[in-house]
């Protein structure tokens, strides 16, 4: 436990230290633009970071109701998205014909980018929560049911026939072998989407929803030079949420997983 929890404190602190340089190159950069190269338009400059993060302490109430209205819309759709990419990993991993069937439809239905499908979506639905929900759903499937299905894959020959050596069933050892080998595919793919889930939400908001952290970014933009710190509120307040889903996800996987190589070698240090 105690190297455990040394580990933590070391990488807890190289982020700070990375947070801090990053933080100290923002506000030099934003000196240079705004006071000595007078090289920007002044809707355009690099704020700096400390005003920024004043008006995001201003307008923190507004910033995070419409913020867990995002928030809330992706996490629907991620979870609704994952449950079908699980289905389609496993319909696949079960049949070679139904993976050679829907193989190319998920492939193609990949190659429409974000921004051209969330106003058409968003124009025959006329439903801003549920075209929200939907286009997160759109870009967790994919990616949770590639990775899945490659974990389902990996089962070598020698495991199953140690699982028929012990005369398992097929569905045990589909179980009890492939399920649980397909779990670190699984959050791969979870969290690969889980920021991607986030950026469709905010792409339908912009498209003339009537709330969440989109809209506020959208009527930043609308007012220029004058919301230009609000709108750079909007952009801090969509990486944390991002951000959060994220961490949430890795949390979850080490708590589901703990076999897994990082996680064992953490928990395995001496007392």
């Amino acid at each position: 436990m105690s190297g455990w929890l040394r580990k933590s404190g070391q990488g807890s602190g190289v982020i700070l230290i990375w947070l801090a340089g990053v933080l100290a190159l923002w506000e030099a950069a934003a000196w240079y633009i705004n006071d000595v190269a007078h090289v920007l338009a002044p809707a355009s400059k690099l704020p700096y970071l400390h005003l920024v993060l004043e008006a995001l302490a201003n307008h923190w109430s507004t910033l995070a109701k419409q913020g867990i209205i995002t928030f809330g819309n992706s996490i629907t759709g991620f979870l609704i998205g994952a449950a079908v990419g699980v289905a389609l990993a496993i319909a696949m991993s079960l049949s070679r014909a139904v993976e050679l069937t829907l193989s190319p439809y998920m492939i193609a239905s990949q190659m429409v980018p974000i921004i051209g499908l969330a106003p058409i979506l968003y124009g025959i639905i006329h439903d801003p929560a549920m075209s929200r929900v939907l286009m997160a759903g759109y870009v967790t499937f994919f990616p949770v049911a590639i990775n899945m299905l490659r974990g389902l894959k990996s089962i070598k020959p020698e495991q199953e026939e140690l699982m028929r050596s012990y005369a398992a069933s097929t569905w045990a050892t589909y179980a009890k072998l492939r399920l649980m080998a397909s779990l670190p595919g699984l959050f791969a793919g979870l969290k690969l989407s889980a920021p991607l889930a986030i950026t469709a939400s905010i792409i339908v908001e912009l498209m003339g929803a009537p709330n969440g952290i989109g809209v506020l970014m959208l009527s930043s933009l609308y007012y220029g030079s004058s919301q230009v710190y609000m709108f750079w509120s909007t952009i801090l307040m969509s990486v944390a949420i991002g951000l959060i889903w994220f961490l949430l996800v890795t949390l979850a996987e080490r708590l589901l997983t703990p076999w897994q190589p990082e996680f064992r070698q953490q928990g395995g240090q001496e007392e």
